[in-house]
């Protein structure tokens, strides 16, 4: 089977200490996808990972580029880290790559987007897919407003609909989550959304799909890896089943 292109989930970290007039810097690379890669591995998948930082550059612009990837993951990475290209740093017209995006799903493709303080709409409002044609492709509809909601008293996730394929396989509860983006439903538009977390009387969308023209999409409004997964949620012997079923859905292979 194709590859499936993992965008996203690398970060650079740069500190500053200060000890009196002395200042040191220091700086680190993390990468939070790689237990999921891990999990896909272990499921028979092979995953292609383009970090945020070379999005602009990396990403694909045309719809054959796309479909040499069974499906395509968005995790922790912006709207403009996407919708910057090359040319346009020149100053010239380039491809929308979010309106490619959206085509791609339409005639065949498969796009999945998970959470993080750089997802859906963004803890500060700064990831900017709000009101896109990703937004308009996926099974959830992005708030315009801030929508990273941290819960360090835990989240339960609840499965409302535990004959789908992607939950097949899924024995014990669901573990605790510590934080997820938070967005609307849109049932109207044939998405269906297979399990909350209950907050303060609300059911917020945790987990839902869509058949989106002859193509599907995928929603998972919490993290794939720390911080908002938590340590039991990383442990737990179902997170490998659970990550590669929602590809297996995305690809038509249950």
């Amino acid at each position: 089977m194709k590859p499936v292109l993992l965008a996203g989930e690398t970060f650079h970290v740069t500190s500053f200490a200060s000890k009196g007039y002395e200042v040191s810097a220091s700086a680190r690379f993390s990468n939070g996808g790689l237990r999921w890669i891990e999990a896909l591995t272990r499921h028979g998948f092979d995953v292609t990972q383009i970090g945020g930082e070379r999005c602009e550059s990396e990403f694909p612009t045309t719809k054959e580029q796309l479909s040499e990837y069974a499906a395509v993951i968005l995790s922790d990475v912006g709207a403009l880290s996407l919708l910057y290209t090359p040319e346009t740093r020149k100053g010239r017209r380039s491809v929308n790559r979010l309106e490619l995006l959206r085509q791609w799903v339409l005639e065949g493709g498969s796009l999945m987007m998970a959470g993080g303080y750089c997802s859906f709409q963004g803890i500060d409002g700064l990831a900017l897919f709000h009101d896109t044609d990703v937004d308009d492709a996926l099974p959830v509809k992005i708030y315009a407003g801030p929508d990273g909601l941290e819960a360090p008293e835990g989240l339960d996730p609840r499965i409302t609909e535990p004959d789908h394929p992607i939950l097949r396989g899924i024995t014990t509860p669901i573990p605790y989550l510590l934080g997820m983006n938070r967005v609307a439903e849109r049932p109207q538009d044939g998405s269906t959304t297979l399990v909350h977390c209950d907050r303060r009387g609300e059911g917020l969308p945790l987990l839902a799909v869509r058949d989106f023209g002859k193509g599907r999409s995928l929603a998972w409004m919490s993290d794939i890896g720390p911080h908002w997964l938590s340590t039991e949620f990383m442990e737990w012997d179902g997170y490998d089943v659970l990550m590669a079923n929602m590809v297996r859905w995305l690809v038509r292979q249950i």
